[in-house]
């Protein structure tokens, strides 16, 4: 298995950021998002822009993708992470084999700063990121205008 990663815009071909786009939306099951918002999160990972940025990382095993993460970068620091991981999966066919939590230390050993993540509370990667150290000290609320608008 070997690791990928890209860190620029340079770092990357229009195929390979598409083939890291399709494996997300495929691997992150009924926890991912729309491709439109999986690419804008790899475009703001790739910006050449001092206010954003990030990295992507993959496993790759016979020019497949087999697990792959995003972290955009905030731009904050100590009362916002400086790091969001915003997307990590793992093949189907590849869980529960180490890749998850290689993944996991990786972005760990390459970020500066903090790193947060959303995760449903009923998503079994839950448990993968408290055993590597994240910890849950804040309950999530959101607003969505959109939603206010159609009631």
């Amino acid at each position: 298995m070997k690791l990928e990663m890209m860190t620029t815009a340079d770092d990357v071909s229009m195929l390979s950021k598409l083939k890291v786009v399709d494996f997300l939306y495929d691997h992150l099951d009924e926890y991912g998002d729309k491709k439109e918002h999986i690419k804008k999160a790899l475009d703001y990972a790739l910006s050449p822009y001092p206010s954003a940025g990030g990295f992507i990382i993959y496993y790759e095993e016979k020019g497949n993708i087999v697990g792959a993460v995003v972290i955009n970068n905030t731009g904050m620091q100590g009362y916002i992470p400086e790091n969001i991981l915003v997307y990590i999966a793992v093949h189907k066919e590849y869980r529960g084999k180490g890749i998850g939590k290689k993944l996991m230390k990786k972005i760990i050993e390459l970020t500066k700063g903090d790193i947060a993540l959303h995760v449903e509370k009923d998503n079994p990667a839950r448990f993968l990121y408290e055993k590597v150290g994240f910890e849950n000290p804040y309950l999530e609320m959101r607003y969505y205008k959109e939603k206010v608008k159609a009631e």
